[in-house]
């Protein structure tokens, strides 16, 4: 049975709010009101470079809402390079870079800085986390969503395995090794600080797999124990994790390395937040 926690829950609903309404403002206007103090500058994407990706990458998306961006920014994110499985380790090791040790990377779960050189399947190693669980749409590691870096990271094994492919929620009892993370028989919720990047890699998957490639159309529900159907859950806390967690420099930094580098393609929910609304309610 699912098991919440209602007090930490409830403790979060006024920062989440206030977050999730400065997240938008600066999105909007590119700066805060003056009645309010300005957002941290490593969560806010600067208004020059939205500029430019709305003039040039993002131009067709621009204007629409609901179905039709959702249909748009597929479009346009379609357009990437993939790579293979075995290639993924070279790329998270420049995509997840800790920014103050390039000899390191930061792991998803656990927030721990680790040698890039640690990536394996023994206790202790890290290795490649499906944010989107590859057995939800049972897409495996073959080229496609099972290598795609938007939501490939890197984690502890140990981490990684408890997590398995469960769906994500709130609740749970505390994950040993991993400060902040809960789970349960059929959820996990990750630490505070990367609430907000899951949930964008999720529904980063959705707009990007729509089942038009030869891949199933993966989509987001409100459900745990999806099991192999190609959904995941639980939408409507992840956008309140997307809310809670606006985008920082780190995250914005992978964004573009994938884009630079790897996929040329980006996470449009990182660029534009309030995207989600618009497509989701």
């Amino acid at each position: 049975m699912h098991v919440t926690r209602p007090n930490r829950t409830a403790l979060r609903k006024p920062l989440t709010l206030l977050i999730g309404v400065a997240a938008l403002a600066t999105s909007l206007t590119g700066t805060a009101g003056a009645a309010q103090a300005p957002a941290p500058a490593q969560s806010v994407t600067t208004a020059a470079a939205v500029t430019a990706y709305d003039d040039t990458y993002y131009s067709p998306a621009i204007g629409k809402t609901g179905a039709a961006l959702k249909a748009s920014l597929n479009d346009i994110i379609s357009k990437q390079t993939k790579i293979s499985y075995s290639a993924v380790w070279d790329a998270l090791k420049k995509t997840d870079e800790d920014p103050n040790n390039s000899s390191n990377v930061i792991l998803l779960y656990t927030g721990r800085s680790q040698s890039k050189a640690d990536n394996g399947g023994n206790v202790g190693d890290w290795n490649r986390e499906h944010v989107w669980a590859k057995s939800h749409g049972d897409f495996g590691t073959t080229t496609g969503p099972g290598t795609d870096i938007h939501h490939l990271r890197p984690a502890d094994v140990q981490v990684n395995s408890i997590r398995g492919n469960k769906d994500f929620d709130n609740g749970g009892s505390a994950v040993s090794g991993a400060p902040g993370n809960y789970t349960d028989s059929d959820s996990f919720e990750p630490r505070n600080a990367v609430k907000g990047d899951v949930a964008r890699m999720i529904l980063y998957m959705a707009v990007r797999y729509e089942g038009e490639d030869g891949w199933p159309d993966l989509e987001p529900n409100n459900n745990v124990n999806n099991g192999t159907n190609p959904y995941m859950g639980r939408l409507s806390v992840l956008k309140q994790w997307h809310q809670q967690d606006p985008p920082d420099a780190f995250e914005q930094r992978r964004n573009q390395v994938i884009y630079d580098t790897y996929q040329h393609n980006r996470n449009p929910f990182i660029d534009h937040p309030e995207w989600v609304a618009s497509i989701w309610g």
